[in-house]
């Protein structure tokens, strides 16, 4: 099966209330390597920025393990991610200064997914979990890895104002967030 679609029949993630906390949280300065090679701080960037938190993304030609799809919320993340790269624009339109993509792989491993992918915004590495360990991010493990669990983070100048936890259907996910955005600026 590709890689950018899902079986139907996932376990729907349930809200576990790993993410309450997060509203009115001020993100603390912790850079990270994005896929340019910069150093991104999620806390000084202006405006209104949405950072989607994926837990790993597929590499080329790899086989997608039963055991990965019967962990709620785990499957999907090539979905999520063409799901934003195909309304970037219109989020862009609706007030989204800034658009990235954070999971705790590496910056080299995120490169090759972005090029092969298309993806018109840059990924975030957080392979220490700095930020996921400051914000008490939910978390789960695989094959002896930490890996953040589904979620899109709306912030304002530094300050978290909306959280979609837990996030499914994953290829839904943008157009959540344009949802919101829609209502917001009503």
């Amino acid at each position: 099966m590709a890689h950018t679609t899902f079986p139907s029949d996932l376990p729907v993630p349930q809200d576990d209330g790993a993410c309450a906390h997060l509203v009115n949280t001020k993100l603390p300065s912790l850079p990270l390597i994005a896929t340019s090679g910069e150093s991104v701080d999620l806390s000084t960037l202006p405006d209104l920025t949405i950072v989607f938190c994926y837990p790993r993304t597929g590499a080329r030609g790899e086989t997608v393990p039963e055991e990965w799809n019967a962990i709620p919320g785990a499957r999907g993340c090539t979905p999520q991610a063409c799901g934003f790269r195909d309304m970037k624009e219109e989020l862009r339109a609706l007030g989204v200064n800034s658009l990235f993509g954070l999971s705790t792989q590496d910056t080299a491993y995120q490169v090759e997914v972005k090029g092969r992918l298309h993806l018109p915004f840059e990924l975030l590495s957080d392979d220490q979990s700095r930020l996921v360990g400051a914000l008490k991010l939910p978390t789960f493990e695989w094959e002896d890895r930490v890996l953040v669990k589904r979620l899109t983070l709306a912030i304002q100048s530094g300050t978290i104002v909306k959280v979609w936890y837990p996030v499914f259907p994953p290829d839904k996910s943008a157009e959540e967030v344009a949802v919101w955005l829609k209502g917001r600026n009503v």
